[in-house]
This record gives structure tokens, C-alpha cells and sequence, in this order.
């Protein structure tokens, strides 16, 4: 199974949707960790719009713990839009939007069976396996 670099273009990542955010690990990078043993990284400035309004989170020595408003949540749906971006929605209605660095990978999703994708710099995906089916 190769990598494969792909345009960026909207896709979606049935694999999380379902599965309960059960842990996250704040530090110079989050990690979200889902019920189905799912993962997701995130090396970038992230926004969560929830029932507090809009907030940023960024990764690093301080961050924000405001995703502890969706822990327990799950996932309703996920893709990927087509600038790179990744967007969760929430089951309670709160929506995580993961940017694009210009410099450095931003996030990862990982889940069973060896899915993994990566967003590059510039917002390029590469992808191992397949996140469209449950």
C-alpha cells in the first residue's frame, strides 16, 4: 500500500463518525482519542464554535483545555475540505475546524486497519487506505 499524493478536494472520514471523543491529550501537540480507536493530531491552530461562541486553540506549552466541552461527544460528521482544512462536527453541535500551516503538517487522522492521513504543508494530502467506509 503506497502513500499517494492527492489534490486537495473534499472528502469525507466516515471512520470517526460515531465514535466517542474519550481523551485528549494537550501539549505541543493535541490529540483527540475516539471510541474506535481512532485518532486525531493536531499541530495547528485549531477553532471549536460551540454553545460558548467561537474559540482558538493552539498546541503548545499552554493550551487551551476547551475541548473538555466535547469530550463524551460523538463525532456526527468529518472530511476534509477542499483548502486541506479538517472539519468534526459534533453530536451537541459544536464544530472543530483544523487549519492549514503554509510550512509544516498541520494534522493527522489514524485509525484502524493503517488509515492514516496527513495534511502537508500547503494543505496537500497524502493518504494511506481508506476513511470513506465504515
Amino acid at each position: 500500500m503506497g502513500a499517494g499524493r492527492r489534490p486537495p478536494k473534499a472528502r469525507p472520514i466516515n471512520l470517526l463518525v460515531g465514535q466517542k471523543l474519550e481523551y485528549v491529550r494537550l501539549g505541543h501537540a493535541i490529540v483527540l482519542n475516539f471510541s474506535g480507536g481512532s485518532q486525531v493530531l493536531i499541530e495547528t491552530v485549531a477553532h471549536l464554535s460551540g454553545p460558548g461562541g467561537p474559540v482558538d486553540i493552539e498546541p503548545g506549552e499552554n493550551p487551551s483545555d476547551i475541548l473538555a466541552i466535547v469530550l463524551g461527544d460523538a463525532v456526527r460528521a468529518a472530511c476534509t475540505r477542499d483548502t486541506g482544512e479538517l472539519e468534526i462536527t459534533f453530536g451537541g453541535g459544536s464544530e472543530l475546524l483544523v487549519g492549514v500551516d503554509a510550512d509544516v503538517e498541520s494534522w493527522a487522522v489514524a485509525g484502524p486497519g493503517g488509515f492514516l492521513i496527513v495534511c502537508l504543508a500547503g494543505g496537500e494530502l497524502a493518504v494511506w487506505g481508506d476513511a470513506t467506509t465504515r
